[in-house]
């Protein structure tokens, strides 16, 4: 079994839950982790035991004159409105095509958009194939949907992270796969304790981009700051350089330098979420957040905007958390400064958001796997009659341009 990432040693929800995966998957099943590329020596987070891990493009020591050569190339498989476009090239196009094509057997899980169409094209007849999608349909470009249409249905099996993205899957695939499925993510066992909400901390986790709405959540500190100065709101994630600069710049000319704190990166959020009381989540938009299920199975609960997808499929407001309008800081303040006045209130929703974390756990999600693993597994055999035709080899004809 062989689950395809763009980078498995960088950080990032969707590298997190797809280690956790495979470390289930590895109990018993030989795994391993395909990396389309590696930017570091080491991996931010750990690799569970009996899971292999390689790389297709290894960007960390020597590379071949080929490979110098052909990586000066964009890339011809990956849409140009992909996030990860501009991080792949010609070269990575020929190693992602080349290790698809080498295998005969087995099971191979694609994990974003772009690993996705290139899968749906080129894995073998003799192999099941298994699309993920970690974000929501909604967020992708025109162009990447209407692939998504034409290709998507070549998998044996898709699987979404919520309902209200498997309905629009639904809606949207014409030809849909065999087996087209939810199945959420698991929450693991963290470092820490579980949280005595007796510290006055916020929490904030994600990486620094627009989507996770970090420059919402600066104006909605500001207004709580001000009604608790004795407040301060943490935040864990990294990005770009330039994205780091323009948050700071952001917290700065807010006035907000002694009560809004960049952490960076943290291997260790367990222990974090533990010393906090709440955890925000400002995203403009998300997938299935992980941060919100690590939260509560720390006793932590959520304040959210009520952004699609994920957060109102965890988040039950005012059972485990607090969903407001989404892309209102002033409403994202409010709940916020409710909470902290609520000592009651915040305990109430602690609690019921470690019951809610549980009903999560990896053996949980894990068996769902299995499930539809063992299913596929006993499906006719690809080709054959009664299976979907993918048999064709790709070939000028049905290669279209991306």
């Amino acid at each position: 079994m062989r689950i395809l990432l763009h980078h498995a040693y960088g950080m990032g929800g969707t590298i997190r839950t797809v280690l956790n995966l495979a470390g289930y998957l590895a109990r018993e099943r030989d795994v391993e982790v395909v990396s389309v590329v590696r930017t570091a020596k080491k991996p931010f987070f750990p690799v569970p035991p009996g899971v292999r891990v390689s790389f297709l493009d290894d960007r960390t020591g020597r590379r071949s004159p080929v490979a110098r050569l052909l990586s000066r190339f964009p890339s011809v498989l990956i849409p140009q409105q992909e996030n990860v476009y501009t991080s792949l090239s010609l070269w990575t196009d020929l190693r992602l095509v080349g290790f698809l094509r080498s295998m005969r057997s087995g099971v191979v899980i694609s994990t974003r958009p772009g690993l996705n169409l290139v899968t749906a094209l080129f894995a073998p007849p003799g192999v099941i194939t298994i699309g993920q999608e970690h974000v929501t349909l909604d967020v992708h470009s025109p162009e990447v949907v209407r692939l998504i249409k034409r290709r998507y249905g070549r998998f044996d099996a898709f699987v979404t992270l919520t309902q209200a993205d498997l309905d629009r899957y639904a809606k949207t695939l014409k030809n849909p796969p065999a087996q087209l499925l939810r199945i959420p993510n698991a929450v693991t066992a963290l470092e820490g304790g579980m949280s005595q909400l007796d510290e006055k901390v916020v929490i904030a986790i994600g990486r620094f981009v627009h989507a996770k709405g970090f420059d919402l959540l600066v104006r909605a500190w500001k207004q709580v700051a001000e009604a608790h100065p004795d407040w301060v709101l943490r935040v864990y994630g990294r990005g770009r350089p330039e994205a780091e600069a323009r948050l700071r710049a952001r917290i700065e000319e807010a006035g907000l330098s002694g009560s809004m704190l960049l952490m960076g990166g943290s291997t260790e959020i367990g222990v974090e979420l533990a010393r906090s009381s709440i955890h925000v989540v400002s995203s403009r938009y998300e997938g299935f957040s992980m941060t919100i299920l690590e939260a509560m199975s720390k006793g932590v609960p959520v304040v959210s905007f009520d952004c699609p997808h994920g957060p109102r499929e965890i988040v039950t407001h005012e059972y485990d958390g607090l969903l407001v309008p989404p892309k209102k800081p002033a409403a994202l303040a409010e709940a916020l400064c409710r909470l902290i006045e609520d000592r009651e209130l915040l305990g109430r929703l602690g609690r019921n958001a470690a019951l809610t974390s549980a009903g999560y756990d990896l053996d949980s999600v894990g068996a769902r796997w299995d499930r539809l693993l063992s299913d596929l597994a006993g499906r006719p055999a690809l080709g054959s009659p009664s299976a979907p035709d993918r048999t064709a080899t790709p070939s000028a004809r049905n290669m279209q341009p991306v």
